[in-house]
């Protein structure tokens, strides 16, 4: 039996699920002589997840960490199910289909190391960075070939537009 291509995936996403460090960002935290831990994002991603959200997608974040710094500006792209400090992925993966009665297989679940191993079990679409743990490549549908917080989120956004018909429509006409 023939291996359905990635793509065909993608066709029946509705659903955006991030982690954050190694995903959203390149993994690496900087600490300040105050002990505030610092992360940068891409701005690139960024509008993916904007531009997914107006177009009507749903975007979840889960994370381990817990910094405000991460929620405020995932707040000012207008995310409202940031999920932070979560000890149980799975639980948390679990609430947020059955509040909005999202089914698995319209989910894409973007992780990068062990935490996310058994959530991304759980989803249609399990993806990663390309620097993502062994275990995490073993599991998913499809390898950025980005970096985490080097675009890997625009990359599966863009790819999800893209097959449905969504992407381009994105462009105001002024700039064609």
């Amino acid at each position: 039996m023939e291996e359905k291509s990635y793509k065909e995936y993608l066709e029946h996403i509705t659903t955006f699920i991030f982690d954050v460090d190694g995903v959203l960002t390149d993994g690496i935290i900087s600490i300040t002589s105050e002990g505030e831990l610092l992360r940068t994002m891409n701005v690139k991603d960024g509008y993916a997840m904007k531009t997914a959200l107006n177009k009507g997608y749903n975007i979840c974040i889960i994370s381990g960490g817990n910094n405000e710094g991460v929620r405020v500006r995932l707040r000012g792209l207008g995310i409202t199910d940031i999920h932070l400090g979560v000890s149980n992925k799975i639980d948390t993966l679990d609430e947020y289909f059955d509040v909005y009665n999202i089914k698995a297989e319209n989910a894409l679940y973007m992780g990068d190391d062990i935490p996310d191993y058994h959530v991304m079990k759980m989803v249609g679409m399990p993806c990663c960075p390309n620097d993502a743990v062994a275990e995490i490549k073993e599991i998913s549908k499809y390898i950025s070939h980005k970096q985490g917080g080097k675009g890997c989120v625009r990359d599966v956004i863009e790819q999800v537009l893209k097959v449905q018909g969504k992407w381009n429509d994105s462009f105001d006409a002024k700039y064609a």
